[in-house]
């Protein structure tokens, strides 16, 4: 943006910027900041105390200054006199390294020195809930196979309408908006782009939801299960590997019409599954998603073994056409950028150590997994995440320093989880 952010102000009317990062478990930190500071702000960064957030710091440590970046302006269209500001935390003159957007940043840039870019798409699933959270906002919504009803969405059409008009002004090119297979649950599609952007849009996608949802007496929630019988919230990915405008994933002649090198990334993700699951299912609640028993619509529509298939939706990973294939692993509680990261990551390693994912399954995981005895299972529980991604010499070398700071502050959720007392527990072992 060549323009300084005071004159883009000025031109489209802005009052405020809200300066944006993303902290380790996914929450949205900000400063609102008037337009006649913002280019004082592009210089310096807006200062945060790191310890105050989720990253990890003590109350020692000097101020995190949020750098913003002016290509990621995005003005609210429901609020147009706010702009809000992708940034990158700095703290002692450099970028915080586990700091997400930052280690997505480098996974980028470590992709470019090999000659690939990650082009990705997000199919974001939210909850359209009552206030208290505690039940889908409409009560009229009750078929056990509420996927596509037509009634239901449009009963939410005005909710649906303003966040779909709201990127179709922003130049995101939606495509398409549905009910989803649990009562109050929906999704909606936008194109694909590169990392970086998608992750940028994937974050504030978050925000615009919730916003728009509060503006019309509603919640929003990307809560992974937060009813225990119905589907779950994914946020499956869509992946696809570039050169010079060319997919690199795309051989007519390759299996299904994918090429040796997206097997390779395809393979990587395979192989390090199950420490990736510590970054895209990051909640104790995630793992009610990714293990749950048969839901009320018949199926949980979420992968809880290592394997792959052609346009079959009961595996990890399925080809649903030539040139790219859909990761079904991660969901709604995802960082948008750890996603992200995680996906190069582990792809890179792949296409580095030629990953073979073996020959891809066809069968239904649903009813017939039971009889695969070589793949791997995902883990059963936060901590087994933890322990898988600890454990992982891939993500150790390619993720670096972040990975200490996110076991660290997860193990630390995880034992806040552990000493809470349920009343599942009084009721079972009161007695024993």
């Amino acid at each position: 943006m060549s323009s300084s952010l005071h004159a883009v102000a000025c031109e489209r009317g802005i009052k405020y910027f809200l300066i944006s990062y993303t902290d380790l478990f996914g929450v949205q930190r900000a400063k609102l900041v008037p337009a006649a500071a913002i280019d004082g702000m592009v210089k310096t960064g807006a200062g945060f105390a790191g310890f105050a957030t989720w990253l990890d710091m003590t109350p020692a440590d000097p101020d995190v200054f949020a750098m913003p970046d002016p290509a990621s302006l995005i003005q609210l269209p429901w609020k147009p006199e706010v702009g809000w500001l992708a940034a990158d935390p700095w703290m002692n003159g450099k970028p915080v390294a586990h700091a997400p957007r930052n280690l997505l940043k480098r996974m980028v840039a470590d992709a470019a020195a090999q000659g690939y870019e990650l082009k990705s798409g997000v199919e974001c699933e939210f909850f359209l809930i009552t206030a208290d959270g505690s039940a889908p906002s409409d009560v009229a919504d009750k078929q056990s196979k509420p996927c596509y009803d037509q009634q239901a969405l449009m009963r939410r059409y005005e909710v649906i309408a303003e966040i779909c008009d709201a990127m179709l002004a922003l130049g995101w090119k939606p495509y398409q908006n549905d009910h989803e297979d649990a009562n109050g649950q929906f999704e909606m599609n936008w194109e694909f782009d590169t990392a970086l952007t998608t992750a940028d849009r994937h974050a504030f996608f978050k925000y615009m939801v919730r916003s728009i949802a509060e503006k019309h007496g509603l919640r929003a929630t990307f809560m992974p299960k937060p009813f225990v019988d119905l589907t779950g919230n994914g946020c499956h990915a869509h992946v696809s590997v570039w050169k010079d405008g060319r997919n690199l994933f795309e051989d007519e002649a390759g299996e299904l019409g994918v090429s040796k090198l997206g097997y390779q990334f395809l393979g990587g993700i395979m192989h390090s599954a199950d420490a990736l699951a510590a970054l895209f299912n990051p909640t104790v609640n995630s793992y009610k998603r990714i293990n749950a028993a048969r839901t009320t619509s018949g199926a949980t529509w979420a992968p809880n073994s290592v394997t792959y298939s052609g346009n079959n939706r009961t595996h990890l990973i399925r080809i649903p056409e030539a040139g790219r294939f859909e990761v079904r692993l991660a969901d709604g509680a995802a960082n948008p950028y750890l996603l992200q990261a995680g996906l190069l990551a582990a792809g890179l390693d792949g296409i580095a150590n030629d990953r073979d994912p073996g020959p891809r399954l066809d069968i239904n995981m649903y009813t017939d997994g039971h009889a695969v005895k070589t793949g791997k299972k995902l883990p059963l529980n936060l901590l087994d995440a933890i322990r898988a991604l600890q454990a992982s010499p891939v993500m150790a070398e390619k993720l670096g320093d972040f990975i200490p700071c996110y076991v660290k502050l997860k193990t630390e959720e995880w034992n806040a989880y552990a000493r809470h007392l349920t009343e599942w527990e009084r009721e079972t072992t009161l007695d024993c």
